[in-house]
């Protein structure tokens, strides 16, 4: 992913970003010689603090053999994208993708013991399910102990993280609050589009304003 110095996103912002319900991603792992990458769309748990993000698959999944092979892998998380017409943007009227995306370059380890499954699940459903506390896997008892041997953890350790937020930071600053009134009108328009509009006018006006607040704070 192309990072450019305007739209670079700092630790605080993509915490922050994620932080406002984005849990799930796209995770890539190797492929073997002659084959892509191998993909899946997958919900997990960043643990920011100890640099890991957690979740599971069946274990059938063709992406742990390719962790197996090769740990090395790539979770993407990219939202609030919107298409954003060349002449909204002045000259020379280039046409482009305004979005946030977040990578996470991580060491991958497979997590197969009952305990250490069963420990990795709790951790999820404390997250995506709080309002059950009582639903929790306890290796031997219920159902979902029964359910174990056909899944396994992941453990991403994470190496890297880039992460990038393409809203025109390198227009002038009158120029990108102009867009984001575009986005508007396109967000309130017809058409199964309007969600990400405005998903992309929330995003530009806060770059907006980390802008502004920079601008009085340096000057």
């Amino acid at each position: 992913m192309l990072i450019r110095s305007w739209d670079r996103g700092d630790e605080r912002e993509w915490r922050d970003w994620l932080a406002e319900g984005r849990d799930f991603g796209l995770l890539a792992a190797n492929g073997g010689p002659g084959e892509g990458p191998v993909l899946v769309p997958t919900h997990f748990l960043l643990d920011a603090d100890r640099g890991e993000i957690l979740l599971h698959l069946a274990a059938p999944n063709p992406l742990l053999a390719a962790v197996r092979a090769d740990p090395h892998v790539t979770l993407a998380v990219t939202d609030g994208y919107a298409f954003a017409p060349g002449h909204w943007r002045g000259a020379p009227g280039t046409p482009t993708s305004y979005y946030a995306s977040v990578h996470f370059h991580c060491t991958a380890e497979i997590v197969e013991s009952p305990a250490a499954k069963a420990e990795l699940l709790n951790r999820q459903l404390a997250h995506f399910q709080p309002e059950t506390p009582e639903v929790r896997v306890v290796p031997g008892e219920g159902e979902l102990a029964r359910q174990l041997p056909g899944m396994r953890g992941l453990r991403l350790s994470v190496r890297e993280v880039r992460a990038k937020f393409k809203y025109d930071d390198k227009k002038r600053p009158e120029e990108q609050h102009a867009i984001a009134g575009l986005l508007a009108e396109r967000a309130e328009g017809p058409g199964r589009a309007r969600d990400q509009y405005a998903g992309a006018r929330t995003q530009l006006l806060r770059r907006h304003q980390r802008r502004t607040e920079a601008a009085n704070t340096s000057g």
